[in-house]
């Protein structure tokens, strides 16, 4: 422990940089934190405003009912569904919740978004639509020349 300690009280400041995703920080800190340069936007594309929510970072042991009822503060619920694991029956960690309007699922993800649920923090956003069945996914590229 000592000697590690000596070690890095040995290394130059400017070590601190490499492992810093702050470039313009001149002395390493604790968290460190990712900030975009000015002007820059996320590489992830923001989804069209939807009555359809998706819902992540949800416990394993959240149900489709505490989902609905987390949701029905901000607005009328019309379908809300946790996706399960067809062999444990927990859940995968993420769902969907479909309100009535564009305005009571503007506040769902106002409301809910960043919240904890049962014990967990999640995140609601826009649910992206599914592509069409002939067009191809990520998760559907060819690899290594083989054709699918």
């Amino acid at each position: 422990m000592a000697l590690t300690m000596r070690a890095a009280a040995a290394a130059p400041r400017s070590l601190g940089r490499l492992f810093c995703t702050n470039p313009t920080a001149s002395s390493p800190t604790f968290p460190f934190t990712s900030t975009l340069p000015s002007g820059a936007t996320s590489t992830r594309a923001m989804a069209d405003p939807s009555t359809n929510l998706f819902v992540s970072g949800l416990n394993k042991r959240t149900t489709t009912e505490n989902l609905r009822e987390a949701f029905q503060k901000f607005g009328e619920v019309v379908h809300a569904r946790v996706i399960t694991d067809r062999v444990s029956g927990y859940s995968k960690g993420f769902g969907f919740v479909q309100y009535a309007t564009l305005e009571d699922a503007a506040k769902g993800i106002e409301g809910m978004d960043g919240k904890f649920l049962d014990g967990w923090v999640i995140f609601a956003e826009y649910a992206r639509p599914r592509p069409p069945p002939g067009e191809a996914a990520n998760n559907t590229t060819k690899q290594y020349g083989r054709p699918y």
